[in-house]
Parts: structure tokens; sequence; C-alpha cells
């Protein structure tokens, strides 16, 4: 039986789980992370929510259900009612413990807290929150985005947060920034100057079996922009995301840069120490990929949050896009990655293909919302506000799921598909728009359509000829604006 294809966004479109973390236990891949609401109007407004899939086929992900709520925990109220990014880890029980922060509205607070089940796919239950020995909760710099390694039966959890600046790196006066960090934070100059470093930052600890009593001191492992200055790490500062792999020998820090848009990484032979800036991962607009300028973004930027997974192909990069012109709907994506023999990552592109194994196949209907680019010529970051000019960009209405505001010059991209020559092509689409939709292999053009305006969706179709692997690239000139729902080949 042929295996259902497998596009990015790799969950059902009305599902938006961003801050995605892969890990495979047993012969399953799970995906934990956040929890967006369709056209919601914060981060993580949702509980917790589960997705796994055989590793024989991916494309049979199934819903493992709510896993956990904000409601469960103790501290639940209307400053602490949001889940923020988890991870998750087995730990040397055999049990599985979900690792997450609590956040209100434009806020989150510590400490970190920690759920148990035991089975990786839930239900889990409230266990405690990360603590020092004298039993106090571990407060020691922000304690936000934790992620957690087991590593040979040594539990170790990263934390850390940072403001970010448009700028690359910088260094400020050592008074000047705990200035900054008493007033932004609400803690006392005690606590500020109790770390060696600035307060913002990737931090390291090790952790008790029974993972909640820390065993060591706060280690900073990645520098956030403020700190960042004439190290290896300027003009790619930890921001948030904190995500920890090991692979082979050398353990691998993904995390958000101050640029927010890409996932970098930090390579060390030590899992608290001595961290080296590895590269950028994937941008969520594909900037810095073969030079490419932020001002040239493929897509509409905005955060990042992922990791990576070794599946039966080979490793995989996780990350989420944006939706809806806000940064409140986030679906999320994967791309292959490919380790070099040096144990260096090449930044990967963004595709529709993503987990499919290879290109898709010019053959029956796809969502014309598994575009990976999106773009007129001048997409900007996306930040918390609502954008409200017209934008291309993904959206819904009810149970259906679009393109909108594709003006002229909107060029829409699906990367990769694989031509087998003459073949009827189809695009279904409605607005006030009048002119032309050209459709490209690649730079050629192979189609054109003469798009008028309708109220309602209406079925174009082209024939068009083509051979090999290209991205399909479809382009609007004319006047009015455009919705897609739908392409295909007949």
């Amino acid at each position: 039986m042929k295996k259902k294809q497998l596009w990015n966004p790799y969950l059902p479109l009305n599902t938006y789980i961003p801050d995605g973390e892969p890990h495979v236990f047993g012969d399953r891949l799970y995906i934990f992370g956040s929890h967006d609401q369709e056209g919601g109007t914060e981060f993580c407004m949702l509980p917790y929510e589960c997705w796994s899939a055989p590793l024989s086929d991916l494309s049979d992900f199934r819903c493992e259900g709510t896993i956990y709520e904000a409601r469960q925990d103790p501290a639940y109220s209307d400053r602490q009612k949001y889940l923020y990014a988890p991870d998750v880890v087995q730990g040397n029980d055999g049990r599985f413990y979900l690792y997450y922060a609590m956040a209100g509205e434009g806020c989150f607070t510590g400490p970190i807290r920690v759920a148990v089940s035991d089975t990786p796919g839930g239900r889990y239950t409230y266990y405690g929150t990360v603590q020092t020995p004298d039993g106090k909760p571990l407060d020691r710099y922000i304690t936000f985005d934790p992620a957690v390694l087991n590593d040979n039966g040594n539990i170790w959890l990263y934390y850390g947060w940072s403001l970010e600046l448009a700028g690359a790196g910088c260094s400020f006066p050592r008074e000047k920034l705990i200035q900054a960090e008493m007033m932004l934070f609400g803690k006392t100059r005690e606590e500020i100057e109790a770390g060696a470093h600035p307060y913002m930052g990737a931090n390291a600890v090790q952790l008790q079996d029974d993972m909640l009593t820390v065993l060591s001191e706060p280690s900073r492992i990645v520098p956030g922009q403020f700190e960042s200055g004439g190290t290896d790490f300027e003009g790619h500062a930890f921001f948030e995301a904190s995500s920890m792999r090991k692979i082979g020998d050398r353990y691998y820090f993904i995390y958000s840069s101050q640029y927010q848009h890409e996932l970098c990484y930090a390579v060390s032979r030590y899992p608290d120490r001595d961290f080296v800036y590895g590269g950028t991962i994937i941008s969520n607009g594909d900037i810095g990929r073969n030079g490419r300028k932020p001002e040239d973004r493929l897509y509409i930027t905005g955060n990042n949050h992922g990791s990576l997974v070794q599946l039966l192909d080979g490793w995989y990069i996780f990350y989420h896009r944006h939706t809806h012109k806000t940064t409140f709907s986030r679906q999320g994506c994967a791309e292959k990655v490919f380790l070099g023999p040096d144990g260096r990552i090449a930044q990967a592109e963004m595709t529709s293909s993503g987990l499919n194994g290879g290109p898709l196949e010019t053959e029956g209907r796809y969502p014309a919302v598994i575009c990976c680019n999106l773009t007129n010529g001048h997409m900007p970051h996306q930040g918390r506000e609502t954008i409200t000019e017209p934008l291309p960009h993904v959206t819904h209405r009810g149970e259906e799921r679009f393109l909108a505001e594709i003006g002229s010059g909107t060029r829409i991209g699906y990367k990769y598909f694989s031509f087998a020559g003459r073949k009827t092509f189809l695009v279904k689409c409605r607005g006030n728009a009048s002119g032309f939709l050209h459709v490209c292999a690649d730079e050629k053009e192979i189609g054109k359509m003469r798009i008028e305006p309708s109220k309602d969706w209406r079925e174009y179709a082209e024939t068009v000829e083509e051979t090999g692997v290209h991205g399909l690239f479809l382009i609007f000139e004319g006047e009015g604006l455009l919705e897609i729902e739908q392409i295909g080949w007949e």
C-alpha cells in the first residue's frame, strides 16, 4: 500500500503546535510543544497536546490527546495560565518527565515546573518544581524555556532568556546592565549579583535522580546579546528556546538567536561548558541561506523554536512558521539537515516536502497553504503586534484554510515537486483580483492563467509540461487581491 505524502506543516492544518521538541521513544516519534489557538490573541493559549507517528511511516501521525493542562498546576491563576514551550525526558526510573514554564498575558514567571507520566504520550500529572537542595525554587537567572537531557544517567537541565536588540553583538557596562535587569525582572541587586554573569543568557544545571533537585550551581553556556561582544557568538547571541542533543561525543545546544527567526547551534565536548558557536540550522524566512539578506526574506519571519531528531533516513530540524499576520498562530514544520564529518550542520532550506523523504508528486490536489515561500518582495519581521496592512499570509475562515491578500508581484513557492511530463495544472481561488497567474518551474514559466474577479471559489486550469524535480512558483500580476485555497494536477 502506497504511503500518504507528508508535507509542511506536517500536522493537520487546524493544529498549531509550535516550539516542537521531537523525541524518539521506542519505535515512535513524539512531538512535544506549545499549543497555539488558530487565530489566537496570545501565545500558547491551549493545553499541551502530543502527536506521534511510527518511525516506519511518518505520514501516520496520531494525536495522543491532551496530555497536561495548566489547571493541574497548583500555581494556576490569571497571572500564570498559559503553558509555554516544554521538553520531555525519560528519567532513570523509566518514567517520563515534562518540564515547562507558565505565563500570563505578556509575561512569564518562574520557577520551572515538572509533570510526570508512565508513558511518553501521557497523561501527565503535576510532580513539583525544580528546587535547590534546601527546598527553595531554583530562581538563579531567568527560569524560562526549559530543556532536559538524560546523558547516560546524568540529568541536565538547560534554561534562560535574554533581551534582543536589532544590532549585532554588544557589551554594556556592568553597572548599567545590573540596573536594567533589576528594573526588567523585579530582582534585587543581591539577586542579580549572585551570579558571575549578566542575568540574561543560557544556563546549564545538573539534577538529582528525583528530577527536581539541583546538584550543581548553574553555569552560563551561551551568552545573551549583552555579553556577546568580542565572542564568537557576536551577531548570533542567545535569545531563548533552549534545546540540547548529544550526537556522538558532542553536545549540540540549539537555540533561537537575537534575530529570533533563526535556530542556531553551539557545540562542546562537555554538557555544561566550553561551547563554541556552530552556525544557523534554519531560518523561518531562509535568511542567511546562500547569503540571503533580511530584506529578501522568503516568508514573514518571527520567533522560532525547535530541535533536532534522528529518524530512519537521517537528521531533521523541527521549527515553526507564522500565520494569520500574528505571532500567536504558529505551525510546526520540519526539514532534513546534513551533518558533515567535522560535526558541522549546513543551514537547511525551507521546503513544502519536509518529512516526505523526497519531492511531492504532480498528482492530485494539495492545500495551497503548504507553500514554503510567500513573499511580495518586502515581507516584515513579525512582533507581538498584529499586522493590519494587506500582506500575503496563511489564514482561515471557518473550516477554510487559504492564502489571503495576494497582490500584484506576490510570489508563492512550493519546493519541491517531481514533474512528470504534460499535465493539467489547477488552481482554486477567489477575490476581487484581475490579472494573470504565472506558473513556473523554478524560474521557467510553463503556464499562464487569466484570473477574473469572483466572490466564490473558482477553479482555473492550464496545461503545463515539465520533467524533473523543480520548485513550483505562482506569481500574480494584476490588480486587486487574490485568495487561493487549493492547487493540483490532473
